[in-house]
Formats: C-alpha cells, structure tokens, sequence
C-alpha cells in the first residue's frame, strides 16, 4: 500500500522527463545548490530532479526504501523559494534547498507523521514541530519523510534496524544487503543517494550516528538542548535529540544552525547559553587542531577496523592535535540504568504525545499500542516481537524513586565520571574513537548481529555532542571516526571534524553493489 501511494505522490509532483530536462544533484553541497539558484536554475527544477532520482532509486533500480513519502505541497514551496529569490529577498542558506525530515517528526503539510507504525498510518497533525518551523521560515523545501526502525527502535531488543511495516526495510547504499543501522535508517540511506543534500535524524542513543557512520555520511548528535523535541515522536525526554546528517561537516552545520531554537514548550531548550551562535558555519572558517589536546579511546575491534582507525589519528596528529592515549572506566551499571530510564520515560512520554494525536489515530496509549501490534501481528511482528513495549508498560511513573536515582546514576556514570573524567585526565577538549564497526548483514531471522565498537552510549545519556565524520571504507563498507566533546561545545566537536575531513577526504561515494567487496580471499587458491 505505502509503495502505491508514494508512486502516486511521485507521479502527481514529477513533470514528464521529455516535458523538462533536470539538472544533476547527485553529490551536490548546499552551497553548490545555492551557486546553481544564483547562476539561474530554479529551486523547482533541483526539487524535480530529486524527486525524479527518488522515483526512480528508492521503490525500483537499488530498491533503498529510504523515503515513506514525498510532500505533494514541495514543488510549491520550491516555487515560492524562486519568486523570493527573483525579487531579491532569499531567506538564507537553506532557501530552496530541498531537506528530508525523519518520519517521527510531525510536519505542517499533508503527510502523516508514522514513526514507522501502522497504528499511526492516520497521524496527520498539519502542524510543524518547531525545528521544522525553523527550517521552513529559512525557505528550506520539506521535500518529503523518510524511513527509519519503527518507533525508533525501542518496540524490541532484537529488532532489523531499518525495518517499518509502513517502509519495510532500508538498504545500505554501499552494500545493499547490509544494514543501514537506526533507527534514522532512511534519512542516512536517502542522503548518501542524493535524494537530498541533507537530512534530519532523530537520536536517542545512536540513532544519527549508527546510520551517518554506516551510509558515509556526517551526523552530528547535538548537546541536548540545541533543539527542540516538541511535535516528535517520543522516547526519553532525558535523552532524545533531533540532529543533522549529511555528506559533510559544513553541510551538516548549515542544517544544524538552521534547527537550533528556544521553544518554550521544551524546557531543554530553557538551557542553552546565553550566547548562542547566529550560524555553527562560521567558526569552521578559522578550525584549527595545531596545539589541541585529543583524548584517544582504543576499544576492541578488528584489525582491519584498527587499521584505518591508526591512520585517521595520523591525520589527526598530522594537523597539529596532540594526542594522549586514555582508557574508558568501567562504569558498572551504566547500561542497566539507562534501560530503566527509557522504559520509564518511554511510557510517561509516548502517552502524552498520542494523548495530542488526531482523533482518526485510535491508538492513544502504549498500551493500545501494544494491543494493536498484537492485533496485527501479521503486518507489525513478522520478524521480531515487542518486548521492550511490554517491559515498559509495567513501570511506575516518573515519580518512581527507583527511575530517579536510575536517571541520577546514568547521567554521573556517563558525564563525570565517563567523558569529563577521561577530558580531565588527558587534559583535553575533545575525545575521539571509531563511532561503530563495519555495517552488518540485514538477518529476517536473527535480526541486528552487532558487534565491534559503539561510541554512543557515554555522549547520549549525558547530553553531550558527538559528531561522526567518515573514515573510509573497510572492505566496501563505511566506518566513521567519532569525535565529542562536553556540553555545549558542539562548534568545538564540528571544528575538529572539519579539520580532519578536509585533510583526510575519506567519504567515498557509494555504487550500489550488491553485497560488500570482500576481496580476493572467497575464492581460495584453487
């Protein structure tokens, strides 16, 4: 059903490729989009051309499920962008690009805002989560929602990350048998296919920076705070954030600075500097590593992942950084507390979002959630159950002391006594390691096989920035290099980035292939 109705969308926005010929978009920047405006091509005619890549990638060719659907009103909004710019009074750097916006984030126009789910096939809210509003008063074309794990992959612990009942299962770009990671699977799949220069993705813990490092891309998972979390599909409000991805750290800070706000309904947001900057892009210009101190992790990981990880230090080292080698503590509990505090936030937070939903959405609690997943089992649970719901139907409340102190001990676990402490004793600013391993084989039967590194968890309980920028490619699929920072030092994290994507030029476009080169070894000697 999804796939008629995104062709239909598809058919209705696309004008006729013998009536117009489309410019090229694959692999453009922002600021190239913005040269091509300037130099006379129109926004309507870069937001044909990659609804016309869409139509022709995403349900059929590569089959990258990466797009739930595309908005009917963008050519609209493109063309308002062109007579804006034809009167001389463009909004910004973002006016008449076209962004892809994950499809837990509610949107203004008439689309539904899914999470995934066909318990919300019925969410049309017409009204825009403040980061979209942002994004919409700087003339960005919300060119249409992507796929992503269904509610952001918390139904279960042994989930297919990318995998929906409304959008089926994301492709990986590089390798398409391989996971797109999640849950913003389908924002990570859709951009390294330039179905868009950027997108949003939403994070809770890993879910920007799996899929950014796991397509190639950049993401950056901000300070908790930067932006809104208002008219989003919810999890935990300790550890939820919108974030930028992209195909590079320039880019992702355009889009960054573009949804950064006060909302006074997010009292996150209450917390920001005072000072905040009128544009993350700028501080790029003058980036530097000479002379800054780098806290150095060294998980466990493959040799081969190993490798490519010492050469991205030498780049590091190379432009002036200063590494110094520290080891994470053990922080017993960790993983324990913040699994209660997700379960718990899970249920205070999904209620009161359903609880705004429109009338034709009937589930209106996670409980019915649950009851209609069971309902439908057949639709919804063909791979993996929802256990995680369950657990987190049976807590008690934000109240609870239990999930209180749970919060307590997971913030100091994460923050002193994780990040600060391993900054304090290599008296650095930034700390970095590998974001993930290699992208893992798409398994119906066993669902997600992760193994190797996660750099994660520390920077998601605490609310601190963490921003992942590739690191190549380890026998066909991407890895990307980590780099975080204590709150609010976001500039200081995308800085760094910078510095060593310009001087590694690692991001390798993806082809589409079938599975991953793994060289000569399979066939033997014979």
């Amino acid at each position: 059903m999804r796939t008629v109705i995104l062709s239909l969308l598809l058919a209705s926005t696309v004008a006729p490729a013998a009536a117009q010929t489309l410019p090229a978009v694959e692999e453009k920047s922002i600021d190239q989009l913005q040269a091509m405006m300037t130099g006379g091509t129109s926004s309507e005619a870069i937001t044909q051309a990659y609804l016309a890549r869409i139509a022709s990638m995403d349900r059929t060719g590569p089959t990258l499920r990466s797009v739930i659907a595309v908005n009917p009103d963008a050519v609209a909004q493109a063309r308002a962008a062109d007579a804006r710019r034809k009167s001389g009074k463009p909004l910004g750097p973002l006016d008449g690009v076209p962004v892809l916006i994950k499809d837990n984030i509610e949107t203004k126009d008439p689309i539904a805002t899914t999470a995934g789910s066909l318990a919300l096939k019925d969410n049309v809210t017409l009204r825009d989560a403040p980061l979209v509003a942002n994004l919409r008063a700087q003339g960005a074309v919300i060119l249409g929602k992507t796929n992503l794990s269904e509610w952001a992959n918390i139904r279960s612990n042994n989930s297919i990350s990318g995998w929906s009942a409304v959008g089926g299962l994301v492709r990986n770009p590089y390798a398409l048998d391989r996971t797109s990671c999640g849950s913003s699977s389908g924002s990570g799949a859709a951009v390294a296919a330039s179905f868009a220069a950027v997108a949003v993705g939403t994070e809770t813990d890993g879910s920007v920076v799996c899929p950014s490092s796991m397509n190639g891309l950049v993401g950056l998972k901000p300070t908790l705070g930067w932006v809104s979390r208002t008219h989003v599909v919810p999890i935990s409000h300790s550890q939820d954030t919108p974030g930028p991805m992209a195909r590079s750290v320039h880019d992702a800070a355009i889009l960054f600075a573009g949804m950064v706000g006060v909302d006074s309904a997010d009292a996150a947001t209450a917390r920001q500097p005072r000072t905040v900057p009128t544009s993350f892009v700028e501080g790029l210009k003058t980036a530097s590593l000479k002379g800054v101190r780098v806290a150095v992790l060294h998980p466990d990981m493959p040799d081969i992942l190993k490798a490519q990880y010492e050469a991205a230090l030498g780049v590091l080292k190379a432009q002036g950084a200063v590494l110094v080698d520290v080891e994470q503590p053990k922080l017993t509990g960790l993983g324990e507390a913040e699994g209660q505090v997700l379960h718990v936030e899970l249920k205070a937070d999904l209620n009161a979002y359903l609880a705004t939903t429109p009338k034709a959405v009937r589930v209106r609690t996670l409980a019915q959630a649950i009851a209609f997943n069971e309902a439908n089992r057949a639709t919804e649970m063909p791979f993996f159950g929802q256990e995680t719901f369950i657990e987190a139907e049976k807590t008690g409340g934000l109240a609870n002391p239990e999930y209180l102190g749970a919060r307590a001990k997971s913030l100091r676990l994460a923050g002193k006594e994780g990040i600060d402490a391993m900054l304090a004793k290599a008296n650095a600013t930034i700390l970095v390691e590998p974001t993930y391993g290699m992208p893992w084989l798409s398994d119906t039967v066993y669902g997600d096989q992760f193994s190797g590194p996660s750099a994660s968890e520390l920077p998601a309980v605490s609310g601190y920035p963490h921003l992942t920028v590739p690191m190549g490619l380890v026998r066909g699929v991407p890895v990307g290099l980590s780099f975080i920072a204590t709150a609010w030092a976001d500039q200081a994290v995308l800085n760094a980035g910078y510095v060593y994507e310009q001087a590694a030029k690692a991001r390798v476009v993806p082809t589409y292939a079938a599975t991953n080169d793994a060289g000569p070894g399979l066939a033997g000697a014979r």
